[in-house]
């Protein structure tokens, strides 16, 4: 069976299976992913049906990506800095874990991530769940599916998907969560922490938590149609309060919170999984190099991003 989809000016007929290494993969997969950030390295409570080896076009992802059923609903994990955390934000390859999520079906990231807070009113151990993001990165990171010959222009004006969103939400508060829903994220490149200058000048933006992960993440996600949305935990007030943190007493929080998001995705996950939704996938009106100027390389790689 085919399918003709719409590329900006262009168009193309792809098959709706995907060759990979060997195995005939169905493209009409509406799975759910979820990337955890620090703290966050496995999923508790559930049953592991296999682990998923993935090579893409843009290298390794951080880790192997499992593949396990939460209280009988289907999902998919990766640890963002790897198994046992070893790579650093600016180090995460982050093209080859959005990739390789999509080619294994994934339509809709929870992203799981540690922040600090930029704001009063959301103190440490509070969820925030933002629907804006800042890019304060230094240009390491690759931060494009696309490039060298096939432009596309992808917007990111909304990067996080509402109505996934509103449903991690709704199982906030049947959690009884303490959590806050709306504004910014700012990603510094790091891996060092903010000066308190610094810090300052971000809370002048009027950004409300301050991480260093989810761009270009975010972004990237746009890119492949993947509706995405962001669980921002809070640790600590970044170093713009003058308050005195221990790493102790950090490494105590991030436990807490640790505990609140196992409990919050045991729910989410079978919630999503009863209640999926169609969306626009702006990635398609995106591209603009014409069908053919593709490389056999390129037309690969559409077929897994463009699905």
């Amino acid at each position: 069976m085919t399918k003709k989809l719409n590329f900006g000016i262009t168009s193309v007929v792809i098959n709706d299976i995907h060759m990979k290494k060997g195995v005939l993969m169905s493209l009409d997969k509406k799975e759910i992913g979820v990337i955890g950030g620090s703290g966050v390295y496995q999923l508790e409570g559930i049953e592991v049906v296999k682990e998923h080896d993935v090579d893409t076009p843009f290298g390794k992802p951080s880790s192997k990506i499992i593949e396990a059923t939460v209280n009988g609903a289907k999902c998919f994990f990766l640890p963002r800095h790897g198994v046992g955390h070893t790579i650093l934000p600016h180090e995460v390859n982050y093209r080859a874990n959005i990739y390789a999520m999509k080619s294994l079906g994934v339509e809709y990231i929870i992203s799981v991530s540690a922040v600090g807070s930029l704001k009063e009113e959301l103190p440490p151990t509070k969820f925030v769940l933002v629907d804006q993001f800042i890019d304060w990165t230094k240009g390491k990171r690759e931060r494009s599916f696309f490039g060298e010959g096939l432009v596309a222009h992808v917007s990111v004006a909304n990067p996080i998907n509402e109505n996934l969103q509103n449903i991690i939400e709704e199982n906030c508060k049947s959690a009884a969560l303490d959590y806050s829903k709306g504004g910014s994220y700012l990603c510094i490149e790091g891996p060092q922490f903010s000066s308190k200058a610094e810090s300052n000048i971000y809370r002048s933006f009027g950004a409300s938590v301050i991480g260093m992960t989810n761009v270009p993440e975010s972004y990237l996600a746009k890119e492949a149609g993947i509706a995405y949305a962001t669980v921002a935990m809070v640790t600590d007030y970044d170093c713009w309060k003058e308050e005195h943190c221990t790493v102790d007493e950090i490494m105590k929080v991030m436990a807490e919170n640790n505990k609140n998001v196992q409990k919050l995705l045991m729910d989410l996950i079978p919630n999503l999984s009863n209640n999926k939704f169609e969306f626009v996938k702006e990635n398609k009106i995106g591209l603009m190099t014409p069908e053919t100027s593709w490389t056999s390389k390129q037309r690969v790689m559409l077929e897994v991003l463009m699905r």
